[in-house]
């Protein structure tokens, strides 16, 4: 079944700017600028306001109609990601042998060095999206602090440093070592 019209409203705070070219959408706010790019969905913008936008879809399936949202929560994100920043925190989690991070900026970019996990001699190296801010937390011990305007990149740099502390050809419910996300939240609280 199609449905011949569907939209959502998407409200815009005071001091963003939001413009959209051809769905590329351009998110500009006091903490920065965020560009997405749109074009591989179907969908409508329409300012119908300065603070109100509009995004319509016509004769979508379900499937399609269920992207309004996804793009909805996008741009909602990236004026979140302006205004308030996103910080995700990590917690180092070991039984015997003490994990050792260090943090390197090479050529420009920020690498997580992990090393001494479950006593193994590999180094693994983690680099972090454009845009994110990494550091060891100053008055916890054991924890890594990841901050930056796009929840998309603070968020998948979180996970490659997860997913490269997986352990192998062991059981995972006896070896709980790693590196997990223990507190996700703004910067500007």
């Amino acid at each position: 079944m199609k449905y011949i019209h569907s939209s959502e409203t998407l409200t815009v705070p005071e001091g963003v700017d939001v413009k959209i070219i051809s769905r590329i959408v351009t998110v500009v706010g006091p903490r920065g600028k965020l560009v997405k790019n749109l074009k591989h969905l179907n969908v409508t913008f329409i300012h119908r306001s300065p603070t109100l936008i509009e995004i319509a879809l016509h004769h979508g399936l379900r499937k399609d109609v269920a992207t309004l949202r996804t793009v909805k929560s996008l741009v909602n994100n990236m004026i979140t990601g302006v205004t308030k920043g996103f910080k995700y925190k990590m917690r180092y989690v070991y039984a015997h042998f003490p994990i050792n991070v260090n943090i390197e900026t090479i050529e420009g970019k920020t690498e997580v060095e992990i090393r001494n996990f479950i006593g193994e001699k590999i180094v693994r190296r983690v680099t972090m999206l454009e845009g994110v801010a990494v550091e060891a937390s100053a008055n916890v011990k054991d924890e890594l602090v990841l901050s930056g305007n796009s929840l998309e990149n603070v968020s998948q740099s979180a996970a490659d440093i997860q997913q490269a502390c997986r352990v192998k050809n062991k059981d995972i419910r006896k070896f709980l070592d790693g590196l997990y996300v223990s507190e996700r939240g703004n910067i500007v609280e």
